[in-house]
């Protein structure tokens, strides 16, 4: 069975959520927006390092 490199990565621990009733809707709205990029990024490296393991598993096919 293949090794998946990221079960080598520590895992990280989650930062605890902000106290949302204390933040001003704009706070709030930069949040949202902080984490929509996050989202994209996250989507983008999963996509990258699914070409890249479609492209490994090409070349080692038997």
């Amino acid at each position: 069975m293949p090794i998946d490199t990221d079960d080598l990565e520590p895992r990280r621990k989650k930062a605890p959520a902000p106290d949302f009733d204390r933040l001003s809707v704009e706070e709030l709205h930069e949040m949202i927006e902080d984490l929509e990029a996050q989202i994209v990024k996250a989507r983008d490296v999963i996509a990258a390092k699914t070409k890249a393991r479609g492209a490994a598993s090409s070349v080692f096919k038997f």
